[in-house]
């Protein structure tokens, strides 16, 4: 999704654009060019979805998307537009809280690749014995 997404930000078809230049606009507008930006976005997103699939590369996949989950929930709090009125917002408003249910799959991810190994309770009786 990651990957797929990215890549149609950095190809300019992606639908997210509109939504991504009105962040831009409210927020970093004159550090670049939004046509830079839209394809280094893009870019990075890509990158994300590659290094999920990277043994050994969780951790900083889920650090870079924890650093994207922020940049995408901020229309939440700087685009008045994303709701239509209290506690109902519009379709791209379902879209970033949809990509906040994704910060739960994240943390699992997370929690996963830095569990340590407990032993099992057979192993801790058959080394005593």
């Amino acid at each position: 999704m990651y990957f797929w997404f990215g890549l149609l930000k950095v190809i300019g078809q992606s639908p997210a654009s509109p939504l991504v230049e009105k962040l831009f606009d409210n927020t970093i507008s004159g550090v670049m060019p939004f046509s830079s930006f839209i394809v280094l976005f893009g870019l990075f997103e890509m990158v994300i979805g590659i290094l999920f699939f990277i043994p050994r590369f969780e951790k900083i996949a889920t650090g870079l998307f924890a650093l994207h989950i922020f940049t995408t929930v901020l229309p939440l709090f700087v685009i008045g537009e994303i709701w239509t009125k209290f506690g109902v917002p519009t379709i791209e408003g379902q879209y970033i809280i949809k990509n906040l249910a994704l910060i739960v799959c994240a943390l699992n991810i997370w929690m996963a690749a830095t569990e340590v190994q407990k032993p099992k309770i057979s192993d801790t009786i058959l080394n005593t014995i």
